[in-house]
C-alpha cells in the first residue's frame, strides 16, 4: 500500500486518542526491540551490524529542500500522526534530537525537530569529503585517498585534520556547501563542531551520493564504499532502521564540553530497505550517556523508516 493510500485508514485511528496512544506506545516499543547497547567499565559496546557492499545501478539523484518533479512532503495525516509518535518517545528521553529523510524511491521528504542546529561530531566527515572530491579536479593523491579512507572507516580524527584544511578548513567548507545550496550548516574552525540540521545533511548526502550530483560515478562509488565498509564497532546509528538491508553511514559521537560533558550522538546515511531507498540523517545532544544516546537515534531512524515504507497503517 503506498503512503497516499493509507491517509484514511491513518484519519480513523486518529478518530479515538486513546486507541491511537495505545498503537503509539506499541510503536515505540516495538522500535526499542533489539537495542541493547551495554557498557563496561571504561569501555563501550554495541551491537554489531552487517553493513552490506555498496549500492550500484543509476539512481533518481532528487534535490531534497528544492522544488524538484515528483517531488512530495509526507502527506498531511501521515505526517501528523509521525510527529506524534516521535514526539510521544522523545518526551521520554533525555537531551534533545531531529531527524530528516528523504525517500529517493517515492520522492517524498519527512523532517521532525528540523529547526535546530546541532553538534555535527564526525558526521562532519561527510561533508569533508564531498568537499574534497569537489575540488581535487584530476582526482585524489595516492595520499588523500589513503587519508579519506581512514577518516571515514575508521573515523581517524587527525586524517580528518589534514583533509579539513586541504579543503580550505571553515571558510572552504563554507564556500563548497553554499555553492551546493546548502545553507543552514556552519562550519567552525575545529570540525566537529561544525553546526548543522539534519536536513542539511540529507542534503549533502544527495549530492554525494545522487546519480545527478556534482561528483563522478567512480567518485560516488568510492565514497559509498567506504561508508558501506566502516568499522563494526561504528557501524550502529540509521543501519538500526535496515536491518536486512543495504546501508552506507556515518556516525559521531562526543562528550560536549559546550554541554557539561553530555553525549553529542549523531548518525546519516543512504539505506536501502522494503524496496525503497532513503537518505537519512539523526543528530542528538544532551544525553547522559552514549549508550542513551545511541538508543535516542536508533529508535528515531526505525520510527521513521517504518512510517515512510509502511506497506500497512502506522
Amino acid at each position: 500500500m503506498s503512503v497516499r493510500g493509507i491517509s484514511l485508514v491513518v484519519a480513523l485511528l486518529l478518530i479515538t486518542s486513546a486507541c491511537a496512544d495505545l498503537r503509539t506506545a506499541t510503536l515505540i516499543s516495538s522500535a526499542r526491540a533489539g537495542v541493547r547497547p551495554a557498557a563496561s567499565a571504561g569501555s563501550l559496546t554495541l551491537p554489531r551490524l552487517v553493513i552490506g557492499p555498496g549500492f550500484s545501478g543509476t539512481l533518481t539523484a532528487a534535490l531534497p529542500g528544492a522544488a524538484g518533479s515528483g517531488e512530495q512532503e509526507l502527506a498531511a495525516p501521515e505526517r501528523r500522526r509521525l510527529d506524534r509518535v516521535l514526539r510521544h518517545y522523545l518526551a521520554e528521553r533525555p537531551g534533545r534530537a531531529a531527524v530528516a529523510v528523504f525517500d529517493r524511491t517515492s520522492g517524498t521528504r519527512y523532517a521532525f525537530g528540523d529547526r535546530h542546529s546541532f553538534m555535527l561530531a564526525s558526521v562532519a566527515k561527510v561533508d569533508i569529503l564531498l568537499a574534497l572530491l569537489l575540488k581535487a579536479h584530476q582526482g585524489l593523491s595516492d595520499h588523500q585517498r589513503q587519508l579519506a579512507v581512514r577518516m571515514i572507516r575508521y573515523s581517524d580524527n587527525d586524517c580528518a585534520h589534514e583533509l579539513y584544511e586541504q579543503v580550505g578548513g571553515a571558510d572552504g567548507l563554507t564556500r563548497v556547501l553554499r555553492r551546493l545550496g546548502i545553507q543552514g550548516t556552519r562550519p567552525q574552525a575545529s570540525w566537529g563542531t561544525s553546526l548543522s540540521r539534519p536536513s542539511d545533511q540529507v542534503k549533502v548526502l544527495d549530492r554525494l551520493t545522487g546519480a545527478d550530483g556534482p561528483i563522478t560515478a567512480a567518485e560516488r562509488r568510492f565514497a559509498l564504499g567506504l561508508m558501506a565498509s566502516v568499522t563494526p564497532e561504528q557501524a550502529w546509528g540509521v543501519s538500526a532502521a535496515a536491518p536486512r538491508g543495504r546501508v552506507a553511514l556515518k556516525n559521531g559521537w562526543l562528550p560536549a564540553s559546550a554541554h557539561g560533558g553530555l553525549w553529542t550522538v549523531n548518525s546519516v546515511g543512504r539505506l536501502r530497505t522494503r524496496g525503497r531507498e532513503l537518505l537519512m540523517a539523526v543528530l542528538s545532544e544532551r544525553s547522559p550517556t552514549m549508550e542513551s544516546g545511541v538508543e535516542t537515534v536508533e529508535t528515531l531512524a526505525r520510527l521513521t523508516a517504518r512510517a515512510l515504507t509502511a506497506t500497512a497503517p502506522l
